[in-house]
């Protein structure tokens, strides 16, 4: 009975390995055009002369509340120049950049057909990490200044916890959730569980969009945090059950399980030291994952789905 057992499990996995890959080859022949403008570059490089010329390429950058002396005066300013060097430095070759945000769209464009081409636009924010990447229809602007890596002198009296992801390998990632944030709808966020549907949500569309990612990079953990999250799932899940937290309306539980921390907030000493941030992201990732491998449902159709619908049917069971 177990050989039976296992011999189904295995012809299972084996036939679902087999349609990703189909999928994977599908996928490899989208043609879309992507392609990165560099335009930090070419106002790090620009001349007080270029400056009309810079403005009629990309209006969109330059503000009309703004004079052109304030613009000269950025291109020359000591601090601009060492920030643009630094960024130049690190981003000297982005072919291997270039190709990851070219797979990317080519996922979005399979599985969303009414993509259109955007323009892909690199420049740099005054280190502006809370809008790292901005996506609107037409337009993606990447803020390479927060991605110099975690380490950098720049990012000095910046929370590690934040810093940890300030890398170009991050790049993709940060752009897959802004894409995700478009396409997820969800009528209420009023709960716990509400909250951990969302971000399962966008996590899943990570799976789909750029599964040439790790799991780690997907969610922001060093991989050591993601075999913690791993070990610990039923006991988490049972601190959820327990303290009746699934279904609770209490406004400090995002802080505390949803939103990017040093740690999560179960106030027990022992786990709070060794525990990631986000906790309640990566076990809302789990529920949607096990709702779409035991139920018939498109990307757009889970994306679209209750969170009440998606947790009733995941027959979800946390690993022991």
């Amino acid at each position: 009975m177990k050989k039976l057992l296992f011999l189904a499990t295995f012809l299972i996995v084996l036939i679902s390995c087999k349609k990703e890959n189909q999928i994977e080859k599908e996928i490899a022949k989208v043609d879309i055009n992507i392609s990165v403008e560099r335009f930090d570059k070419l106002f790090s490089e620009a001349m007080p002369s270029d400056l009309p010329d810079l403005k009629q390429a990309y209006p969109f950058m330059f503000s009309e509340r703004y004079s052109d002396s304030t613009w000269i005066a950025r291109m020359n300013d000591t601090l601009q120049k060492e920030l643009h060097e630094e960024v130049k430095k690190a981003f000297l070759d982005i072919e291997s950049l270039e190709d990851e945000i070219q797979k990317f769209y080519q996922h979005l464009k399979y599985y969303f057909p009414e993509t259109r081409s955007p323009r892909i636009i690199t420049s740099t924010s005054d280190i502006d990490y809370r809008n790292k990447i901005i996506v609107t229809d037409t337009i993606v602007l990447i803020a390479l200044d927060t991605y110099l890596g975690n380490d950098h002198r720049f990012y000095e009296g910046i929370q590690k916890y934040l810093t940890h992801n300030f890398t170009r390998e991050q790049i993709v990632v940060d752009l897959s959730e802004a894409y995700g944030e478009k396409y997820v709808f969800q009528t209420q966020r009023k709960t716990l569980l509400d909250e951990m549907i969302y971000t399962g949500k966008l996590l899943y569309f990570k799976d789909i969009m750029i599964p040439f990612k790790s799991d780690a990079e997907k969610i922001g953990y060093t991989q050591e945090q993601l075999d913690w999250a791993e070990a610990n799932e039923s006991y988490i899940w049972r601190y959820f059950v327990e303290r009746e937290l699934l279904y609770s309306t209490d406004s400090k539980l995002p802080s505390r399980f949803i939103n990017p921390a040093p740690f999560s907030k179960f106030y027990l000493v022992e786990i709070d030291n060794e525990s990631p941030g986000k906790i309640g992201q990566y076990m809302g990732w789990q529920i949607v994952k096990a709702y779409m491998n035991n139920h018939d449902a498109s990307l757009k159709e889970m994306l679209n789905s209750s969170p009440e619908d998606i947790f009733n049917n995941s027959k979800f069971k946390p690993n022991k």
